[in-house]
């Protein structure tokens, strides 16, 4: 099977992202109460509690140089843990993926839907801790408003990039490898509570090229900010092309697990 096989889509993948979305939906509180409290957590700790002890950080308060970063990490978050433990419980133990495929949609239909839907999770919790951050007058409007498209195409990414690990992982046990390994040290390494430039010259060109978590942390900080980046075109271009090659992989590499 060609793993970069453009897969063959229809307008039916909606389906599977309604069918998420209705479930979702039923357990609307426990779904929104999070999002809530987790910015208010690391505002309160670190912004606001560590950061009296941090002078301020390129000529901004440390609270005001993490609020970004926690919403990308959100973005991060939502997406991921949705496409890795959510999609793998209702492959395997569930079963939803062979009755959804019973049906005249094909397994590629179920994974895009599955992958869209992870995205749709990141725009979800963007918006609501947008909201709860702007409260604090840490960010800058009208720019942070376009955080809220731009997360649904990051949590594309990171649902994209989950999707493969779901799809190469032999049991859902083994799906704790990618989440202590690959997204712990994005949580820390990625310019997220303190600039990229005190990294040594190495480990910085790494999480430039390599880390996901790194490009969306940049965009988020810039539209917070109102500042444009250096880099934030490259940034752009660097999830768009990423994304674009993960989501195909992503469907190839489920499609070859799920056909027996």
């Amino acid at each position: 099977m060609a793993y970069f096989e453009i897969p063959k889509l229809s307008r039916m993948v909606s389906k599977v992202w309604l069918r998420n979305w209705d479930v979702f939906m039923k357990t609307f509180k426990v779904n929104f109460v999070p999002p809530f409290i987790e910015p208010l957590l690391y505002l309160f700790a670190l912004g606001f509690g560590l950061g009296t002890f941090i002078e301020d950080i390129d000529g901004i308060s440390y609270a005001r140089f993490i609020a970004p970063a926690l919403i990308a990490i959100s973005i991060m978050n939502s997406s991921f843990f949705e496409c890795t433990y959510g999609s793998y419980v209702r492959m395997y133990y569930q079963k939803t993926f062979d009755a959804i495929i019973a049906t005249p949609l094909s397994i590629e239909e179920v994974i895009a839907g599955e992958i869209l839907w992870g995205a749709t999770r990141s725009f979800i919790n963007a918006v609501i801790m947008l909201v709860v951050i702007s409260f604090f007058g840490l960010i800058e409007f009208p720019s942070s408003l376009l955080i809220i498209p731009f997360s649904f195409l990051g949590g594309l990414l990171f649902a994209s990039i989950a999707m493969c690990f779901t799809a190469t992982s032999p049991n859902i046990n083994t799906l704790n490898y990618p989440s202590f390994l690959f997204i712990s040290p994005m949580f820390l390494f990625s310019g997220t509570f303190f600039p990229l430039s005190v990294l040594p010259d190495p480990v910085r060109y790494f999480a430039i090229a390599a880390l996901p978590l790194t490009h969306v942390v940049s965009i988020v900080r810039s539209l917070t900010l109102a500042a444009p980046g250096e880099f934030i075109l490259f940034s752009l271009l660097w999830i768009v092309v990423v994304s674009l090659v993960l989501f195909v992989l992503a469907v190839n590499l489920m499609k070859k697990r799920l056909i027996v």
